[in-house]
């Protein structure tokens, strides 16, 4: 893995209803050393990206970022001088 090809993991955290703050998250994906961790749910409120954000501290990816229809990938929190928050990755989701 490169630093300009990072390898991306999906924690998809779309609910099918109206979601409240209660509600558990969806379990994490397996998250190899190194990834990038792209978060994603539609129409889902800014406090549910937070948790999100929250419980993947610690985990083995080298950052994390949130999905943008309009931008693509866009880091929030780096732990590796190779990403830094605000970087924006060419990202589109899997069908």
């Amino acid at each position: 893995m490169s630093d300009s090809d990072p390898n991306f993991v999906v924690y998809s955290i779309g609910a099918n209803g109206p979601v409240f703050p209660d509600e558990k998250l969806p379990s994490l994906p397996p998250i190899p050393h190194g990834s990038v961790v792209v978060i994603e749910g539609r129409r889902e409120p800014a406090w549910r990206y937070s948790m999100a954000l929250n419980r993947l501290h610690g985990s083995a990816a080298f950052a994390v970022a949130i999905f943008d229809i309009q931008l693509g990938a866009v880091v929030v929190k780096s732990h590796n001088p190779a990403y830094h928050e605000g970087q924006v990755f060419d990202f589109q989701l899997p069908a």
